[in-house]
């Protein structure tokens, strides 16, 4: 979640700051790439991955978010960006549907709603934090002026989201384990 985070709140000043003006200028056109993406994608995805385990499906799709944005780490390039929105909403479209199918598989017939609203606090933990150190890196890595070095910055942010697929990999047997249906 965190990454989605930074659709918003980092990647737009790094592509103003890092990228030609023609290219931060028409910034909303690389961003619409996730939402058109995830919106077309997700039942797709989940129709066509239904026999697959959820457990597995979020792995690989957090795997996925997560990896692309080793795409950002070289620096700026307009092709890695296009790659990355559009690796990254591939990726989304595989785990998010499916994150809501575990909750409802793991939360008791009665408890299905509190257990749905409890789901939204990785969501709120994201932003909470992305949003305490997003600016922070961009005025350290990325500046308004100044030398820039978005490649740590990326690299900082892709190491912190790979820890998500991870997490579920070790984890997968306890997740398993609390699963009703």
């Amino acid at each position: 979640r965190t990454l989605f985070a930074h659709q918003w709140l980092t990647l737009p000043d790094y592509v103003i700051r890092s990228f030609p003006p023609e290219v931060g200028a028409r910034f909303e056109w690389i961003n619409g790439l996730n939402p058109f993406i995830v919106l077309i994608g997700t039942p797709l995805v989940a129709a066509a991955t239904r026999h697959i385990h959820v457990i597995v499906m979020m792995i690989v799709g957090t795997s996925i978010s997560a990896m692309a944005t080793f795409l950002l780490v070289p620096g700026p390039d307009l092709t890695a960006l296009v790659a990355y929105q559009i690796i990254f909403a591939i990726g989304e479209a595989l785990w998010m549907s499916r994150f809501y199918e575990y909750i409802a598989k793991a939360a008791p017939p009665e408890k299905l709603g509190v257990y749905m609203g409890v789901a939204t606090v990785p969501w709120f933990l994201a932003k909470a934090t992305t949003g305490l150190y997003s600016g922070l890196f961009l005025e350290r890595f990325v500046p308004k002026d100044g030398p820039h070095d978005s490649s740590t910055m990326w690299l900082i942010y892709a190491l912190i989201a790979i820890t998500s697929p991870l997490g579920l990999l070790l984890g997968r047997r306890w997740l398993q384990k609390g699963l009703h249906g």
